[in-house]
């Protein structure tokens, strides 16, 4: 996911639907560099190889605030001069103008967004939450400056009359309609409102992030010798390393994030320590606590409500997704609707199968959700013969590394040279930097850093993010993208083994950043993306894990370096569809309550009624939790980048579905060239540079179809 970071001046602001930039993503930016004469690191020019490259050995959490204020000074000079410009508005004079401006301002956001996501310090939250109102204030004096919108509308209603070339019709297109969503058409009085309850939210999605963070970080626990029973011999390493950086020398610590608590759950053979780490997990900002995200939710709901209701919209829901492939929620709800029975009539399968095992193992316990990894795992094994430990032996970090560079120089020309350390500044230790060239021509395309481990400070998952963007504007520009993890660090000299799930994600990331290096388009605003859109294409690469080109190079034993027996490979082909009911309804739940969070009435709402009572209404199995409960829900309440938008993933996932279909039936296969350089011209290179509908139909021939997504889970193709 990348979900899931920072952006780019006047181009964020008004794309991005800016309240705070924690909510946007920093595949949406575009940096560009301006002379600055300051001590402050963060104001300086990029300097150094490959056009300039962010100084994040020099940056200081001291200098944040500082670097932030001045760059937005700096971005409403240049906007104010567009504004003011006594020239009739067009084109080159006001949206270009636009494109080009908030340079300094996109340089800072660069260390922003890695102090915050990457190394977020106690000092740098006090700082975040000092800069959260003002920022919203600054996206303010842009998105409401009247004189510019009325530039704006000048420039579009003119085009509607004598259209542009494309690329510069579709950036007139998407600004206008971002300030006419951001409340530009409002009277004086309701804009003052509406700016107002931008402030406010943008320090309710502060506090709700430190909220989780400081529940990620607090409840850790602890294992003796005695109680490590089926954990795997890397893991027990991992947690004793991880328990001896917290003072806590002869245990093992389970931190309360995902990376730990899955294999946790999966291998752990003590249940009431299972019980409670599933707990500590699943009750992340939901302690009763002063770090307690309910009521703050309740406010960020009605807050939304308030806001789209001053332009007319009956919910948030329906203002959000004008813009997106669904176009209505009850598009997107339709969609989840019709995947949803065939989800938990297999999870129903699921839990019978897992029931069956306990009682022949003489268990005697009914299964509850902290029992359901561990027992699909034993009945992968019984039904597969599939043991998933067995499995990691073959995912290092490193091959897949290695197997993510073969996909991508077959598929996309690309190649990945390693930077030799200290050629390329690095904010920590364990990131490194790779090159990224045309194979035939030789031509530099950019650096890819990977920041891959997990440690205090860094958000949990995964995500991918871009420092620099390519565009051809004002000269072609490099682009400076980075995948970022949190696998379990090491301990020294053993190697990173992973799940095939966790493999999965890396290949999904990987599909951003080369999303993100395929990018043909001449305007930054276009380096934007269309949320149930941009997952699509991450979503897709992940295909790629299990080509045979990909197993037979690359997957090979940690110790021996033999390749996986084609037996082991077999079990894993003929489980793919194991547990779907697991990983769609755990999915699916979360998505379902986003979209029904944003359309109830949020007056009185109760959020822990409501998602009880929400999940009875869908007879949600309880022997599983939605993979993110509303209380920790960071994608919908740590800002606004996937509120009513985390039926995204399904709705790309048709998308994958289908586009897989395509490569499958193809002569050459997932590596056939012609699938392939349709699948770069059309799906990847235009970005934002085209209506993705229309992509895709030039990609397919047709729009894509949902059965597809149901022959791929393996669930039965519904009625129509």
């Amino acid at each position: 996911m990348t979900h899931h970071n920072v952006s780019n001046g006047i181009k964020a602001l008004s794309l991005c639907i800016l309240i705070t930039f924690t909510g946007c993503k920093q595949e949406e930016k575009q940096e560009e560099k301006q002379v600055m004469t300051s001590d402050n690191i963060l104001l300086q020019e990029w300097t150094g190889p490959f056009e300039g490259v962010p100084a994040f050995d020099k940056m200081n959490v001291a200098d944040v605030k500082a670097a932030m204020e001045k760059g937005m000074e700096l971005n409403l000079v240049e906007i104010e001069k567009i504004a003011s410009n006594s020239e009739p508005a067009t084109f080159e004079n006001t949206i270009v103008a636009m494109e080009s401006s908030g340079k300094t301002l996109n340089d800072v956001f660069t260390y922003y967004g890695i102090l915050s996501s990457n190394m977020s310090s106690p000092e740098f939250r006090e700082i975040q939450g000092e800069l959260a109102p003002k920022l919203s204030e600054f996206s303010s004096k842009i998105s409401q400056n009247e004189t510019l919108f009325q530039r704006i509308k000048t420039v579009y209603d003119a085009s509607q009359i004598t259209p542009l070339e494309a690329e510069a019709q579709r950036v007139v297109d998407l600004t206008y309609k971002s300030f006419e969503m951001n409340g530009a058409n409002l009277d004086a009085a309701k804009k003052e409102r509406y700016a107002a309850i931008n402030k406010e939210l943008s320090t309710l999605y502060n506090t709700f992030s430190d909220n989780v963070l400081h529940d990620e970080e607090n409840y850790i626990t602890y294992l003796t010798k005695e109680q490590v029973g089926g954990l795997a011999e890397g893991f027990i390493k991992s947690a004793a390393k991880i328990a001896t950086d917290n003072d806590q020398d002869g245990t093992y610590a389970i931190t309360n994030t995902r990376s730990s608590m899955d294999p946790f759950l999966t291998y752990s053979t003590e249940r009431e320590l299972r019980k409670q780490v599933w707990t500590n997990y699943y009750s992340r900002g939901d302690n009763g606590d002063e770090f307690d995200n309910n009521e703050l939710i309740a406010n960020i709901l009605k807050l939304r409500r308030e806001r789209v209701e001053l332009m007319g919209y009956d919910n948030y829901a329906q203002w959000r997704l004008q813009d997106r492939m669904a176009k209505t929620p009850e598009n997107a709800m339709e969609l989840m609707n019709a995947v949803w029975p065939a989800a938990i009539g297999r999870v129903a399968e699921e839990v019978a199968d897992m029931q069956t095992v306990a009682n022949e193992n003489g268990d005697n316990i009914t299964i509850e959700p902290w029992d359901y990894r561990f027992y699909a795992e034993k009945v992968r094994k019984k039904k597969y013969d599939l043991d998933s430990d067995e499995v990691k032996q073959y995912l290092q970090l490193d091959k897949l590394t290695e197997a993510l560079f073969f996909t991508a120089g077959e598929l996309f020309n690309f190649k990945f040279t390693a930077v030799e350390d200290g050629k390329v500044a690095v904010f920590q230790e364990d990131v490194h930097v790779w090159e990224v060239t045309d194979i035939d021509s030789g031509k530099h395309i950019g650096l890819w850093y990977l920041d891959p481990y997990a440690r205090p400070g860094k958000r949990s998952g995964a995500w991918a993010t871009t420092y620099r963007s390519y565009t051809s504007f004002e000269g072609e520009t490099n682009v400076l993208a980075s995948n970022n993890s949190n696998f379990v660090k090491p301990a020294p000299g053993e190697a990173v083994l992973v799940s095939w799930d966790d493999a999965n994600t890396f290949f999904h990331e990987f599909g951003h950043a080369l999303h993100f290096f395929s990018a043909n388009v001449k305007y930054p605003t276009l380096n934007g993306g269309v949320r149930d859109y941009t997952e699509f294409q991450s979503q897709l690469l992940e295909r790629w894990l299990s080509t045979d080109e990909v197993i037979n190079q690359f997957l090979v034993h940690y110790k021996t370096g033999e390749p996986i027996p084609a037996a082991l490979v077999a079990k894993i082909k003929k489980a793919s569809t194991f547990n779907q009911g697991f990983g769609t309804t755990e999915y699916l739940a979360s998505a379902l309550m986003d979209m029904k969070l944003h359309m109830a009435d949020p007056a009185n709402i109760d959020i822990d009624k409501f998602e009880r009572e929400t999940l009875a209404e869908l007879n949600m199995p309880k022997e599983l939790p939605m993979r993110h409960r509303t209380p920790h829900f960071g994608h919908v309440f740590s800002g606004e980048g996937y509120a009513t938008a985390y039926y995204g993933y399904m709705w790309a996932d048709v998308l994958t579905a289908d586009a897989s279909e395509a490569f499958a039936e193809a002569p050459g296969g997932f590596y056939d060239k012609t699938v392939a350089d349709n699948l770069v011209k059309y799906l990847f290179a235009p970005r934002n540079a085209m209506d993705p509908a229309e992509a895709y139909r030039l990609f397919r021939g047709r729009d894509a179809k949902i059965e597809a997504l149901m022959r791929d889970r393996g669930f039965p193709i519904p009625k129509k």
